[in-house]
């Protein structure tokens, strides 16, 4: 899963205006909510976690092909 660093918000950012860190989701993917600057939470939509979901019922060598495949580009150019 990749998040985009422009969706790190503050704990106390996030408790302050939650519209907005929903409304980053929506627009940018996953949020990751910073506690003390560390990464401590992740807010993303329920069908992101749905699908995520499904990588726990495969086995380590069906989940490391898929990502191969998924990003092969990326794997070529870091080849180089």
């Amino acid at each position: 899963m990749t998040v985009n660093t422009k969706n790190l918000v503050s704990i106390t950012e996030a408790n302050q205006n939650f519209s907005r860190v929903a409304r980053l989701v929506d627009e940018g993917g996953p949020v990751v909510i910073l506690k003390n600057n560390v990464p401590r939470y992740m807010v993303m939509e329920f069908r992101s976690a749905e699908e995520e979901a499904v990588a726990a019922d495969e086995d380590v060598a069906a989940i490391s092909m898929r990502l191969i495949r998924k990003n092969q580009a990326a794997y070529r150019e870091l080849a180089k």
